[in-house]
């Protein structure tokens, strides 16, 4: 008898490999598939303007940094002395308003670099909901706590997302003809929004994915939201919030995509990293017995045999410190 109704993902013709550079973007989902690669040593740029939910403001943060576009000044707010801007996420505050200018433009100017030479923009739109300034109507990424009475609150129709889509993609290429973009819907449920709206938001998001990857060629759709909520679809793989993924449904996830995009050579690293990794969470109780040292000694040569291809300095230092000089 089957027990769940797994999802087949196909092998996708776009493969990510061992030198591949990804940066992700978007809703907090971006951050654990970034978070994921970094760990396992493939180049990525995570998320660099913080957790954004809605495609506008994803689309808009893309744009603009291809761009070189200023930070747009009215759009950043006071409160209690601390500087935010309403396009990004509220980890990147200032004391001063020239601080938050320059901290910003320092982030837009590090993604532009990055896009111009990336193989793979992997992008998790969160919700097609969207909060906009009374004032000038521009919608906002993050209300930073802001009187509800400043916005108002809308629905992205499919058509404005495969617009405001087709706008960045072309800027993209403009500035990196190669590089490929990965679609995908967070799994992450926005029950501040009540889940009738939420069911909603996510079908819209699922409905403009599916056009968008009707339309363009190098665009391809990762089932994460129907992998949670279809596959997964048990409260053991939440977290204790019931709204989150826990880690368990994170790494099957992972697992997932692996099987989707990664090339053999790349697969094939990461099984011999994943044993390299468990050796450099081994706490031994005492660390100067001649067994500890022949055993860091390996693993310093594993290490070794990895720097050709991939950054292992941090873990090599690691590695160093607990050696005895003989």
């Amino acid at each position: 008898m089957e027990f769940r109704t797994e999802i087949e993902v196909s092998p996708s013709r776009f493969r990510i490999g061992t030198d591949s550079r990804i940066m992700t973007v978007g809703s907090c989902f971006s951050e654990v598939i970034g978070s994921q690669l970094a760990d396992n040593k493939i180049q990525c740029l995570c998320n660099p303007y913080g957790t954004v939910f809605n495609p506008s403001s994803i689309f808009k943060l893309v744009s603009n940094s291809l761009q070189s576009q200023p930070v747009y000044k009215h759009l950043m707010v006071e409160n209690s002395g601390i500087w935010q801007h309403y396009d990004y996420h509220s980890k990147f505050y200032a004391n001063s308003r020239e601080e938050l200018e320059d901290l910003l433009n320092q982030t837009n100017k590090k993604a532009q670099q990055f896009l111009r030479k990336a193989n793979f923009l992997i992008i998790t739109l969160g919700t097609s909901i969207v909060h906009q300034l009374k004032e000038n109507g521009l919608a906002v990424a993050n209300c930073h706590k802001a009187p509800a009475a400043n916005f108002k609150k809308e629905i992205l129709s499919i058509k404005d997302i495969t617009l405001r889509f087709r706008s960045m993609y072309e800027l993209l290429k403009m500035h990196n003809n190669k590089i490929k973009i990965l679609l995908t819907v967070s799994p992450v449920r926005h029950t501040r929004e009540t889940l009738q709206l939420n069911s909603v938001s996510k079908s819209i998001l699922r409905t403009a994915c599916y056009h968008i990857e009707q339309d363009f060629a190098d665009v391809h759709y990762f089932p994460s939201y129907e992998i949670m909520m279809d596959d997964l679809r048990d409260y053991r793989f939440y977290k204790a919030d019931m709204i989150h993924p826990n880690e368990q449904a994170e790494k099957y996830i992972f697992e997932k995509f692996s099987e989707t995009y990664f090339t053999e050579d790349l697969s094939s690293f990461l099984k011999e990293w994943y044993k390299v990794k468990m050796s450099l969470n081994h706490r031994p109780i005492q660390t100067d017995t001649p067994a500890h040292q022949k055993f860091l000694t390996e693993l310093l040569a594993k290490l070794d045999g990895f720097s050709e291809k991939f950054d292992v300095s941090s873990e090599k230092e690691k590695v160093l410190s607990q050696l005895v000089a003989a």
